[in-house]
């Protein structure tokens, strides 16, 4: 493995050089929160932050996507047919992000590419994405990413990794592609002996500090049917107010809705992001809706996450334990807590609050 020293005062203009090539996006502080933003020329991310409020997710996956085009002007020879927008998938790079987020790319890649079948949009958008990660010293109280298949300087899915490193950043290039970007960032300079020491060091006194854990060594054993008729389901859906904030910021998260949109003679089609949270999601043309109440649709969320994912993919949860969810509910519901109670579900005993 490959690891660099980049001096933090030549950031800033190895990112200028990095423009030539990528669109550069990367945390920002805004009056009150950290987000994703499209670095302007000059501009360097802000890597002083726990975590953004928003993942990651919508660089790939945007919130709202004209994916066709269409006129309906009949002078028109080609009215009334569906053409693809024209998009912009010159290669982009994202700088800071963490590994928890990336961990959500990896995730959702398995509805959106696979063997069978690959959406173009979501497919093209990830192949143009260079993933710079940044290694979390600090995690918050609510991450739980090592309970996730993830952690604090976790690699997998990362182009490069960033690691502070007091007046430098230490590099591991990891695949081609950063192999790529740190050339064109002239990012080449050898670091010093005892450098993958000195990363493996600050990786164990991150996951040192990570006191919360979720609880899934059982969920695969646990019968479906019996997870979805507990009696827990009440209690853990009684204050929630269907918001979809969870579904919002998660990075995991990929429900989506197809609109057409109209003015005049000119008509595109949408792809927007939906909530399995809310009560149209799910209402047929009939008037029929299999998930009329608030119940029904906090157990999905949480069965799809650690349930139904965990039977169809033997491969760990739907969650990359950014903690988000946990931070953003407004009513303080804990995913952590219902993965317990799912957990110890049918065992006497009695799963309690997060400790």
């Amino acid at each position: 493995m490959k690891i660099v020293k980049i001096d933090k005062k030549s950031l800033s203009a190895d990112l200028d050089r990095l423009r030539e090539t990528y669109r550069l996006f990367g945390p920002v502080k805004g009056r009150q929160y950290y987000d994703f933003q499209l670095l302007e020329p000059g501009q360097t991310p802000d890597l002083d932050f726990l975590n953004t409020r928003m993942s990651a997710k919508s660089l790939v996956y945007p919130q709202s996507e004209v994916m066709l085009d269409y006129s309906l002007d009949e002078s028109q020879e080609d009215h009334h047919i569906m053409k693809e927008s024209a998009q912009d998938y010159s290669p982009r790079a994202v700088i800071g992000i963490r590994p928890c987020d990336v961990k959500g790319y990896l995730l959702v890649k398995r509805n959106f590419d696979t063997p069978d079948f690959k959406d173009p949009y979501w497919v093209r958008n990830f192949t143009a994405t260079t993933l710079v990660g940044y290694g979390c010293d600090e995690p918050c109280s609510s991450c739980f990413c090592t309970s996730a298949g993830s952690g604090p300087f976790h690699e997998e899915g990362l182009d490069v990794l960033l690691v502070d490193a007091g007046d430098s950043f230490l590099a591991q290039i990891l695949s081609e592609k950063g192999e790529k970007l740190a050339a064109a960032a002239g990012w080449n300079k050898p670091a010093a002996d005892g450098a993958e020491q000195q990363i493996d060091t600050r990786r164990q006194t991150a996951e040192a500090k990570m006191n919360a854990a979720m609880e899934t060594d059982r969920l695969a054993e646990q019968n479906t049917l019996d997870l979805y008729d507990a009696p827990f389901w009440e209690d853990v859906s009684f204050s929630c107010i269907n918001c979809g904030t969870c579904t919002y910021v998660c990075p995991t998260c990929w429900c989506f809705d197809i609109q057409d949109e109209v003015r005049g003679k000119k008509g595109k089609r949408l792809r927007i992001w939906d909530s399995c949270m809310y009560p149209l999601f799910t209402l047929h043309g009939s008037g029929h809706n299999p998930r009329g109440t608030k119940l029904q649709r906090v157990r999905q969320r949480f069965m799809h996450k650690l349930k139904y994912y965990v039977d169809k993919y033997d491969d760990g949860i739907q969650c990359s334990g950014c903690g988000r969810c946990v931070r953003l509910c407004p009513v303080n519901i804990d995913i952590r807590r219902v993965a317990r109670l799912m957990n110890s579900h049918g065992q006497d005993a009695v799963a309690c609050e997060v400790k």
